[in-house]
């Protein structure tokens, strides 16, 4: 009886030690699960606006590095709406910002173009984002926050890619002659003289119809970037040495001969069949040069006494993604919209929108050269990625009136007009159109 006794009594002993076990393990289940459940970061859907849509070259490399993103943050779901920057989507979005509909996360442009959406108030600045986010943009050159700036002076959007205006260079010819590449003013004025000499027109150039990017960098290494980017009431030292370079250059024998009748299509050509050595252009003219293997682009070799740093660039990055205060002021959607945004401006995202453009716009982040790329593109690389100064020009600044400055051009060359006159002229009309 004593024995059956002990039995009950060791039996219920283990069951209770059983119980307990499993109460145990169960308290810990729920509390395991209720600390994952904390965790886990709740679903949210972010409205995302870009221009990378229609046939913009750019559109696989967005719609890859949204998958990308929806795939390592499971929690996000994105809603996409990217179309094609044309007229009718830029007042679409105005519109949208006016009545309230607008993204929580949108690429638009930063110049001009949206200061209607900028007036509404509903985008976040990078200081106010950097305050609680110190590493948000910390890929993007400092140069290109402030090349993407909005007219107000504020920076609001993160950058990926722009443009830039360069000397692209025959470099067979310099080599036929033995001549280096000009990096300043005395190497430039030794390829000048050089190719007259030899038959060869130095600089392809129609100073009575696109002189424009020559007018940029002559003024912007004469005056240097803050002189070059105000809009003064009378003509400046700077601009005045810059333009006077015209008359200099002219008669040193470095533009054709008819350059005061040709046309700009006329002197590119002559530049590709190589009968000139150098052509300043933007990046848009990539697409043209046939011969991408003697072709290169370099840094405009300035001018005598010059004020700007060698190296620095007309050209503009002048569009970027912008967060809304519609997602900034929810609590679920502020960190999403900072992820997504970092997402697509880190050095990675930035390489495969560069490339998806054949590796020639202006960057924003640094950049790893293409393997098998051509000299024109290795070129381009290493002047993009400089990282030095970027202004843009000048007609982003006196809009209409530059059309007369440019009409002067010939004169000026010829010393029929001053330069100082031709300014002075072109900043009456400023001040009429204000």
């Amino acid at each position: 009886m004593k024995k059956k006794l002990l039995a009950v009594l060791l039996t219920g002993a283990m069951a209770a030690s059983l119980l307990a076990g499993c109460g145990s393990k169960n308290a810990d289940s729920k509390e395991t699960s209720k600390d994952a459940g904390q965790e886990a970061e709740e679903p949210v859907t972010l409205k995302t606006v870009s221009m990378f849509g229609g046939t913009d070259p750019n559109k696989e490399a967005y719609e890859s590095i949204n998958a990308d993103f929806m795939k390592e943050n499971g929690n996000i779901t994105i809603e996409d709406n990217s179309q094609t920057s044309d007229e009718e989507w830029k007042a679409a979005v105005n519109a949208d910002f006016s009545v309230g509909n607008e993204p929580d996360v949108i690429q638009f442009f930063t110049d001009a173009t949206a200061d209607t959406i900028v007036a509404t108030g509903k985008l976040v600045s990078l200081e106010e984002i950097r305050a609680e986010y110190p590493d948000y943009a910390k890929d993007t050159l400092d140069t290109a926050i402030e090349a993407s700036t909005n007219t107000d002076g504020v920076a609001r959007a993160v950058p990926t890619t722009g443009y830039w205006e360069g000397l692209y260079c025959n470099k067979d010819l310099f080599d036929k002659y033995s001549l280096e590449l000009p990096t300043d003013w005395a190497s430039m004025e030794k390829a000048i003289t050089v190719f007259k000499e030899n038959g060869v027109i130095p600089i392809a150039c129609s100073l009575n119809n696109v002189p424009h990017y020559w007018i940029e960098y002559l003024m912007l290494y004469a005056a240097g970037p803050e002189e070059y980017t105000s809009v003064p009431e009378t003509a400046p030292e700077g601009w005045v040495k810059g333009l006077e370079m015209f008359k200099t250059l002219r008669d040193m024998g470095a533009f054709p001969e008819d350059t005061d009748t040709v046309d700009d299509a006329y002197v590119g050509q002559l530049f590709r069949d190589k009968q000139a050595a150098m052509q300043l252009e933007g990046s848009w003219y990539t697409g043209n040069i046939e011969d991408t293997e003697n072709t290169v682009v370099v840094a405009f070799p300035g001018v005598p006494d010059q004020k700007a740093e060698a190296g620095s660039k007309v050209g503009g990055i002048s569009s970027g993604f912008y967060i809304t205060k519609k997602a900034w002021d929810d609590p679920a959607k502020r960190d999403a919209a900072v992820k997504f945004v970092m997402a697509h401006t880190s050095q990675e995202s930035v390489q495969k929108y560069w490339e998806a453009t054949g590796a020639v716009s202006q960057t924003a982040t640094e950049t790893t050269p293409v393997e098998n790329a051509s000299p024109l593109v290795d070129s381009i690389g290493e002047y993009t990625g400089n990282g030095k100064v970027i202004v843009t020009p000048t007609d982003s600044r006196i809009s209409d009136a530059y059309k007369t400055l440019v009409s002067e051009i010939v004169k000026v060359s010829t010393g029929a007009m001053t330069a100082e006159d031709a300014i002075n002229e072109t900043l009456d009309i400023v001040k009429q159109l204000q």
